[in-house]
C-alpha cells in the first residue's frame, strides 16, 4: 500500500496526464472521469488535482465499511477486535448482535493466533490506517458499493451521511452475467469438476473453498479433512498450490481414493459450481464475492472467516440473514462435521437463503433497487464528464449561513 501511494502514484499521474488531451490516448477519447479502488486514495486525489472528477469503488461489504467508519467510536468504548463474545455497541445498526470477535481483524500470526502485543492492544496500527482510508473515501465525488438493498440497506443508510453520494449496485456478477468477459480470477479453473458433480445426486456434495488468499496450517488442514470425511458426504475441495505442503498433499492422495467421494482441484469455476444441482452447502472463508455468489444461488454456507471484512460477513450470514452457520475462531473436526451436516440437512437454513436469493434477484432485475442505482450512477458519471475540467476541480462548500464559497 505504501509503495502504491509513492512509486505507483507517480506512474499513475503520468498516465492520467497523457490521457487528458484530445488525441493523446490514441483510439480513446480524453478521460473525463476516474473510478478508483477505494484503497487507492492517491488515484482519487491526483485525478481531482488534475481536474478530473473521481469516484471510489469498494469491493468489500457495506457492513464492514460501516464498521471501519466506527473505529474511532469503538476505540473510545474499548470495543476492539478480539476473539471474545463481548457485545459491541459502537457500530450503528449492529448493536443487537455484533460481538468483538465479529469486528474486522488482520490475518492471524503464523501459529493461527493474534500476536501478544496485538491481543493486548486489541488493535493493530494497520487497522487504524485502513479505517482512516475508509473515512477518506468521503473525498471522492461518490462511493460505489457492490451490494444490494435487500442485503445491506441499513449499512448503506449509515454510510451515506459520511460520503458525498453512495451507489449500491450489486451483486455485480449477477448484473453483468449476460455480458461476456474474462474469468474473474487469475487462477486456472478446473472445468472437470463440473462433470464430476454431474455424477452426484441433488444437494449431496459439500463445496469447500477458502478463497484466493487464505493459508491454512497443518493442524487446520487435518481437522478440516477429518471433519469433512466424517460427514459421509462427498466433497469438492479447492486447494491452491500455495495453500498446503507436501504432507497435506500426501494425506489428500490417501483420502481421495478412486475419486468418487472426494475431488480436489487447484481452482474451480465457482459460479458454475454453486449453481450446480449437486451442491448442498458451501464451506467458505466469507469473502464478499463468495458470500454474494452463494446467496444468489440459494446455497447454505458454513463460514470460516480469515481476516478483514470476512468476520462481519460471516456474522450476518448466521445471525441476520440466517443463510448459514458461523464457525469463526474454531477449527476442530467435530465442529466441522456437525456444522457441515447441519447446513446440508437444515430445511430452515435452506428456505431462508433461498428466500434471500429471491429478494436479491429482484434487486438486480429491471426496476429493482440495484438496477435503478446503476442507471442513476450512469447519469451521475455522464453529468460529471460533461463538466469542464476547470470547474470539476473546484469543490463548492456550503457555509452554515447558507452562502457558498469555493
Amino acid at each position: 500500500m505504501e509503495s502504491m501511494s509513492t512509486t505507483g502514484s507517480a506512474a499513475y499521474r503520468a498516465l492520467l496526464l497523457s490521457l487528458l488531451s484530445p488525441g493523446s490516448g490514441g483510439e480513446f477519447p480524453p478521460v473525463t472521469c476516474v473510478v478508483a479502488d477505494g484503497i487507492m486514495l492517491f488515484a482519487i486525489d491526483i485525478a481531482e488535482e488534475l481536474g478530473v472528477p473521481a469516484l471510489a469503488f469498494r469491493t468489500a461489504s457495506a457492513n464492514s465499511f460501516s464498521a471501519y467508519l466506527a473505529v474511532p467510536r469503538l476505540l473510545e468504548l474499548g470495543e476492539t477486535p478480539l476473539p471474545v463474545d463481548d457485545p459491541v455497541h459502537g457500530v450503528p445498526g449492529m448493536e443487537g448482535f455484533l460481538r468483538r470477535r465479529d469486528l474486522p481483524r488482520l490475518a492471524p500470526a503464523a501459529d493461527g493466533h493474534p500476536t501478544e502485543s496485538a491481543a493486548a492492544a486489541g488493535v493493530h496500527p494497520l487497522l487504524l490506517t485502513m479505517a482512516k482510508g475508509i473515512a477518506d473515501c468521503g473525498r471522492a465525488r461518490a462511493l460505489v458499493l457492490n451490494t444490494a438493498a435487500s442485503l445491506e440497506g441499513s449499512a448503506v443508510a449509515h454510510i451515506s451521511p459520511h460520503m458525498r453520494d453512495v451507489f449500491a449496485i450489486g451483486p455485480l456478477h449477477a448484473m453483468s452475467s449476460s455480458v461476456p468477459g474474462p474469468a474473474a480470477s487469475l487462477w486456472r479453473e478446473d472445468d472437470g469438476c463440473v462433470a464430476w458433480l454431474d455424477g452426484h445426486a441433488d444437494r449431496s456434495v459439500v463445496y469447500v473453498s477458502l478463497g484466493s488468499l487464505t493459508h491454512i496450517w497443518h493442524h487446520e488442514f487435518t481437522e478440516f479433512l477429518l471433519g469433512l470425511l466424517a460427514t459421509g458426504y462427498p466433497f469438492l475441495w479447492v486447494l491452491r498450490p500455495d495453500m498446503v505442503g507436501a504432507a497435506e498433499e500426501a494425506a489428500l492422495r490417501g483420502a481421495v481414493g478412486d475419486g468418487s467421494k472426494v475431488r480436489v482441484v487447484e481452482w474451480a469455476p465457482q459460479r458454475d459450481v454453486l449453481r450446480h444441482r449437486a451442491v448442498g452447502c458451501f464451506l467458505t472463508h466469507s469473502g464478499w464475492n463468495s458470500t454474494m455468489e452463494s446467496i444468489l444461488e440459494g446455497v447454505p454456507m458454513v463460514c470460516w472467516p480469515f481476516f478483514a471484512d470476512q468476520h462481519i460477513n460471516s456474522r450476518f450470514v448466521h445471525a441476520v440473514w440466517r443463510a448459514g452457520l458461523d464457525m469463526k475462531d474454531v477449527c476442530d473436526r467435530s465442529t466441522v462435521t456437525s456444522m457441515v451436516t447441519e447446513a446440508m440437512e437444515s430445511s430452515e437454513i435452506r428456505q431462508s437463503v433461498q428466500a434471500l436469493a429471491q429478494r436479491v434477484k429482484r434487486d438486480v432485475a429491471t426496476g429493482g433497487s440495484s438496477d435503478a442505482e446503476f442507471k442513476r450512477l450512469v447519469g451521475f458519471i455522464a453529468e460529471l464528464s460533461a463538466t469542464p475540467r476547470h470547474q470539476a476541480q473546484t469543490p463548492v462548500i456550503t457555509n452554515g449561513d447558507g452562502r457558498h464559497q469555493e
